[in-house]
């Protein structure tokens, strides 16, 4: 994949290889990237759940507004739900008329540019339905004209799925207008400390990539995923039920889009070759845009000063195991994202290993800063791995589907190690287990093996050390006669008892909010930290530069069984911006240490969380 501005920026800083996604897709891993929560806690455990106001503003966001920083958002937000079954008046809503006037606060940031979606299912919305890129994108009154070239397909036209050469000029696509947008922030607050988000909606289905970014790469010339068979039979009994059950939604076109537009049919090899080749272009349109923005940092005198991270919401599928989009298995592509850092004090061309999570974000950027947040429990700052201090024993995700997704409720929970990567479905205690090492592909599902029973009960502690902070901690789903989602899962992949695991917390007294140390600290000198975006790097790109691989609460009212439009695969660039506080040396404000039961300091995922105390925890042992 050619992306000359992330190979830049990975050689000017630091790579983490095993970086992975809090939850599988677009909307609880937003809410946990800015809140620092894991997705059952802050309650958008899935699309389709709105991240309630409160919580938003409690995020990083509103931390850095509080210490005196400009704060923007600029881009996609996707914290709000698109497609309702009626108005719902929030920033995000399709459904409802936006106010032409208005540039935030939302969920904490000051300003914010927005778009509605982001994703060309359909054209752009007409104000007032629409936000600023709709806006700006209709302003000139040639909308009409834009929507033609938008949705018709140029020539040579391919039946690979969702997969066109789009005719809309590249100067009116949402990239290049982030890109000229977040340019715009830096130079208004090229004089104070900023904070600001830049997140690009694509990659994403329809793969619709603009000429000439779309034919960038040759299909011939990309690599193809090593195993692309489908094979249900050895996978646990979800997978299959999820790829063909019924969406349970009552509206139509909602359940139409779960069912049939987040879904693709399999794809031959020569499909795959021209869906790959656009997808690389997205990246790469998303690649100048972010070389735009660093250049226009180094034009401003703020390079210098700035933190830059560049990281995504998760992964796709581009024919791993036969599969596109995404869904809940945890395959790597899907799971494991890119996740680059370049500023003061970060070393060149270092590669972390250590396996974490972009929920960790939050704490970092505070850390780097000086910032204190109200509560980002679940957040552990990698400040420590990038100087070469500490590690980390694994990374966790989760996901709480209701049969609204695809006919099913399931709860899955996920931990990757250095070496092994496990997934339980907690509800039948079915699960999967893979020796990343010596089965890379994920070909041979070792749970249940009697040769890797050790391996599998200390990776079960892992899961079980979550903190027990979910929301309503109490719901427990059962499954029930009749219908594909009644099915039971199938007996030799049930947990020995067959019932829901409780998920007991390990190693972790959460601090209160309001108990960080100190307040809030005056901007320093030292800084300009610019920090991640939302776009996203796509997954074969690791074939190349493994730096580029992004390997994406029920709720009790009436958005139980909201689908969201852009449920898809987006899996873009973050470049968000930190500007201005604090020295490179400041005190760690997000340890979150606790005391165990022995008296040693412990926290969720920490690397001292070790495993022979995770043993004795299990078995009652002091």
């Amino acid at each position: 994949m050619k992306t000359p501005h992330l190979d830049m920026l990975a050689r000017d800083g630091t790579r983490f290889s095993a970086c992975i996604t809090p939850n599988l897709v677009c909307q609880p891993t937003r809410a946990s990237i800015l809140t620092g929560l894991l997705p059952g806690t802050h309650g958008v455990s899935d699309n389709g759940i709105d991240l309630p106001d409160a919580t938003g503003e409690a995020g990083y966001a509103g931390g850095f507004s509080k210490a005196g920083y400009a704060t923007g958002y600029i881009g996609k937000a996707h914290f709000k739900t698109a497609n309702t079954y009626k108005p719902t008046h929030t920033p995000e809503c399709r459904q409802s008329p936006q106010p032409q006037d208005w540039n935030g606060p939302y969920m904490g940031f000051q300003h914010v540019e927005l778009m509605v979606e982001g994703h060309n299912t359909k054209p752009p919305l007409e104000p007032p339905f629409a936000q600023h890129y709709e806006r700006w994108y209709y302003a000139d009154g040639r909308g009409a004209e834009k929507n033609r070239l938008l949705m018709k397909p140029l020539a040579p036209v391919t039946d690979a799925a969702q997969t066109y050469h789009s005719g809309l000029p590249v100067a009116w696509h949402n990239s290049t207008w982030i890109g000229d947008r977040t340019i715009e922030f830096l130079r208004a607050n090229k004089d104070r400390p900023f904070c600001a988000w830049a997140s690009f909606p694509d990659p994403h289905h329809p793969f619709d990539c603009p000429e000439p970014w779309s034919r960038l790469h040759h299909p011939d010339e990309v690599d193809l995923p090593l195993h692309r068979t489908m094979d249900l039979e050895r996978r646990p009994w979800w997978h299959k039920e999820s790829l063909y059950g019924t969406p349970k939604m009552d509206d139509p076109e909602l359940r139409n889009f779960r069912e049939k537009h987040s879904r693709t049919p399999v794809q031959s090899d020569r499909q795959l070759r021209d869906l790959i080749a656009n997808y690389y272009g997205m990246i790469s349109l998303i690649d100048h845009n972010v070389g735009r923005i660093l250049a226009a940092l180094d034009a401003l005198g703020l390079a210098d000063d700035t933190l830059v991270v560049y990281s995504t919401d998760h992964g796709d599928w581009l024919g791993d195991h036969g599969l596109i989009l995404k869904g809940p298995m945890a395959y790597e592509g899907l799971l494991r994202v890119g996740l680059l850092v370049r500023g003061p004090g970060v070393p060149k061309g270092k590669v972390v290993t250590a396996p974490v999570s972009t929920v960790d974000l939050p704490a970092t950027f505070a850390d780097y800063a000086g910032v204190s947040l109200a509560d980002a429990r679940h957040s552990r700052s990698l400040k420590p791995l990038i100087a070469g201090d500490g590690g980390r024993d694994f990374a966790f995700c989760e996901w709480d589907l209701r049969a609204s997704r695809c006919g099913v409720d399931l709860w899955l929970a996920t931990v990757r190690t250095a070496m092994h990567k496990l997934t339980v479905e907690s509800n039948s205690g079915a699960g999967e287990l893979y020796d990343l090492k010596n089965d890379p592909q994920e070909m041979d599902n070792r749970f249940g093996d009697p040769g890797v029973a050790k391996v599998q009960r200390e990776l079960m502690d892992m899961i079980k050390s979550r903190p027990k902070d979910k929301v309503d901690p109490q719901r427990r789903r059962k499954y029930h006669a009749g219908g594909r989602a009644g099915a039971r899962p199938p007996v030799g992949n049930q947990a020995p008892d067959g019932r829901r695991r409780l998920l007991r917390r390990r190693g972790l007294r959460a601090r209160e909010p309001g108990a960080h140390h100190g307040r809030h600290r005056e901007p320093g000198r030292l800084g300009r930290r610019l920090a991640g975006g939302t776009g996203r790097p796509a997954r074969r790109a690791a074939r190349r530069a493994d730096h580029h691989r992004s390997a994406r609460a029920r709720p009790r009212d009436l958005q139980e069984a909201q689908a969201d439009r852009g449920d898809g695969r987006a899996r873009g660039a973050r470049v968000e911006s930190l500007r201005g506080a604090g020295r490179a040396d400041d005190q760690h404000l997000h340890q979150l240490p606790d005391r165990t039961a022995g008296g040693a300091r412990r926290a969720f995922g920490d690397g001292r969380h070790r495993r022979d105390d995770l043993r004795q925890q299990r078995d009652g042992r002091p």
